[in-house]
């Protein structure tokens, strides 16, 4: 009988169930260590927020600001820039950073295999690290969300990100992040910030060898950029354009013209000269904005112009007549009449040595350049610029105002008393109406500090600003309108949204037109003909008024034209009196000469109610007056024989 084959016994049946749970464990093993693995590479790996997120992400606060021109002023913090669009820029400068960074960013989908062998083999003939395989949108991943440590965990992390990345955004939308998030040194992260930071210009402005230096940068921007004029960065430059060729984005001879262009390095701009501004703006943006972001790009109504001319007249002034004057600081305003829009800020002599602003923050006496209000008051009150008062010793409530110089002039007008200054007139005025009126119309005309009811308050005895003093003298310089002063024109977001745009305000009459002319009547008087003569320029009509506190602590000069307003403070920071200093001296003079560059350019304009100084008193009125003088005149004989 024959036998039937023998069955061929299995492994596992010779080894039995030992075998098995050999393998099983094994398998488990496997599995368990595969787990551990994948939890050690990617446990607490971050999560892909949304796309908006992606362009704020782990971006440190930085402002920066810019004028009506769209030129940058200054940056706080990190330079961001504004956001790039592709299609804004020419098509060599967005080449430039694909040439160097990654020729396969349109083939490959996060991670370029290719690469990694190719970087592997010309590493290992190194011997060394000579060459990477980062994609762009690796380069983007790492520097948004994870630490630049060079782990096998970050690495994993990296290109499982990536390629998440890339399942989230287009092509196009990952090369326009990584142009805005890129570092490139400096302190300037993206092609904007970069672009003005490197070379003071615009990114659509940038030449082929100024986009392939800076698409040098992003290998190791600090060094590079710190050596960006040196022989190194060139020979990185021009590997740069070398890539481009060998990619078909540029032809050779392209690149050679490129490689031999000098290139012109911006300058730094420190923001020492706008700085109390800047501080400024960006109290009035926690006001607009009750929560503003972290980076913002804000639009200032600084004209730069301006702001240097303010600056320099400062300086200027405190140099030549500061020492001898025993005078160490200053302040400058200037705003332009129609809208309000600040024009220039000097908050003190040097920002990086002071960040107090004294055009805004010092509270100080005004002197006689308080007498606006109480002649605007009078005014209002029924009196003309003709009025008659008697400039002679007055007690008020057991306070008895003095000129400067002790001499008095007997019966003069509002008008010439103004002009002079004298105080005893206006302290008579501000009797006759009722202080109440004289304050009420100060806080109206835009003075906010807390004033007080009490006689010597007509000659400025309670402290204010330059900026509210400034905004007062505005609202005559509008005619009688309010005079609302700003520096933020618009805010926008680092991807170039619109967060506020101020709006168009219809100024509300809160002065009679015609008793602003009659103000401007006597104010230019102030100028022609009074304390305030060296305000004077370039045949402007100017209205103004000098000012000067108690012991020559203050020197104030405000003063207007059809176009602007102005105001100068001079002192000392510690309260210190000043050697004889008036508003009619240096503040006038430091005034005169940054309004002269204000107005450079524009045709002196005629200021209503102002008048040449033969104009001021017509045949009758001086007649008039003298019968006033001779009436004072024997009055005062008859008191000094002692007749009743």
């Amino acid at each position: 009988m024959e036998m039937a084959p023998a069955r061929p016994t299995s492994l596992l049946n010779q080894w039995g169930p030992p075998a098995l749970k050999v393998l099983g464990t094994i398998g488990a093993v496997g599995v368990v260590t595969f787990l551990m693995l994948w939890n050690t590479m990617f446990a607490q790996m971050p999560v892909l927020p949304d796309k908006e997120s992606l362009w704020t992400l782990n971006r440190e606060p930085a402002v920066e600001f810019i004028d009506a021109k769209g030129d940058t002023i200054a940056v706080r913090g990190p330079r961001y820039g504004r956001a790039v669009r592709l299609n804004e820029v020419p098509k060599h400068v967005i080449d430039a950073f694909v040439g160097a960074e990654d020729k396969r960013f349109r083939e490959h989908t996060g991670v370029d295999i290719w690469a990694m062998v190719r970087a592997m083999l010309a590493n290992v003939r190194a011997g060394r690290t000579v060459e990477g395989a980062s994609t762009i949108t690796q380069q983007l991943v790492k520097n948004l969300f994870l630490t630049p440590d060079q782990t096998l965990k970050r690495k994993a992390q990296e290109a499982r990100l990536a390629g998440d990345l890339e399942r989230m955004l287009s092509k196009d939308e990952i090369l326009e992040l990584y142009i805005n998030r890129i570092y490139l040194g400096a302190g300037a992260y993206g092609l904007d910030a970069a672009a003005h930071t490197y070379f003071g210009k615009a990114p659509k402005d940038l030449t082929l060898a100024e986009s392939a230096m800076l698409a040098s940068f992003p290998k190791a921007p600090s060094r590079f950029a710190q050596q960006a004029q040196s022989a190194r960065a060139k020979d990185r430059q021009a590997y740069v354009l070398d890539q481009m060729v060998e990619a078909a984005m540029i032809t050779p001879a392209q690149a050679a013209e490129a490689k031999t262009q000098t290139l012109v390095f911006a300058k730094d701009q420190p923001d020492s000269f706008s700085g109390h501004a800047l501080d400024y703006a960006v109290e009035r943006v926690h006001e607009i904005l009750p929560n503003p972001p972290p980076d913002m790009v804000i639009k200032l109504s600084l004209d730069l112009t301006m702001q240097a001319a303010a600056q320099k007249a400062v300086e200027n002034g405190l140099t030549t007549m500061g020492k001898d004057r025993r005078a160490s600081e200053g302040a400058a305003l200037i705003i332009e009449n129609s809208t309000g829009a600040i024009r220039a800020m000097v908050g003190g002599r040097d920002y990086l040595k002071s960040q107090f602003n004294r055009a805004t923050q010092a509270r100080r006496q005004p002197g006689s350049s308080f007498k606006m209000f109480v002649y605007a008051a009078a005014l209002e009150d029924g009196m003309t610029p003709g009025t008659v008062r008697f400039d002679m010793p007055v007690t008020i409530q057991n306070w008895r105002p003095r000129n400067y110089g002790g001499e008095y002039a007997g019966a003069v007008t509002l008008s010439y008393a103004l002009a002079e200054s004298l105080n005893t007139v206006a302290a008579q005025i501000g009797d006759e109406i009722g202080i109440e009126k004289v304050t009420a119309l100060a806080h109206e005309f835009g003075v906010r500090s807390e004033l007080h009811n009490y006689p010597s308050i007509t000659l400025g005895s309670d402290e204010v600003t330059l900026m509210e003093m400034t905004t007062g003298f505005g609202v005559l310089a509008k005619g009688g309108l309010q005079m609302s002063p700003y520096i933020i024109e618009e805010i926008r977001n680092s991807k170039g949204d619109l967060l506020y745009s101020r709006p168009a305000v219809r100024a509300p009459r809160i002065y009679p037109e015609n008793l602003a002319a009659d103000m401007n009547s006597m104010l230019s008087r102030v100028v022609v003909a009074g304390t305030g003569g060296a305000a004077q320029f370039g045949g402007w009509d100017i209205a103004g008024k000098t000012g000067t506190s108690q012991e020559w602590r203050d020197a104030w000069f405000l003063g207007y034209t059809t176009r602007y307003v102005g105001g100068i403070w001079v002192g000392n920071d510690d309260d210190k009196p000043m050697a004889r200093v008036t508003g009619g001296e240096m503040s006038a003079r430091i005034w005169a000469e940054m309004m002269k560059v204000a107005h450079d350019g524009l045709t002196p304009e005629p200021l209503p109610g102002a008048k040449k100084i033969e104009e001021y008193m017509s045949p009758e009125d001086r007649d008039r007056l003298n019968f006033y003088q001779r009436l004072s005149s024997a009055f005062g004989a008859v008191a000094a024989r002692g007749g009743g």
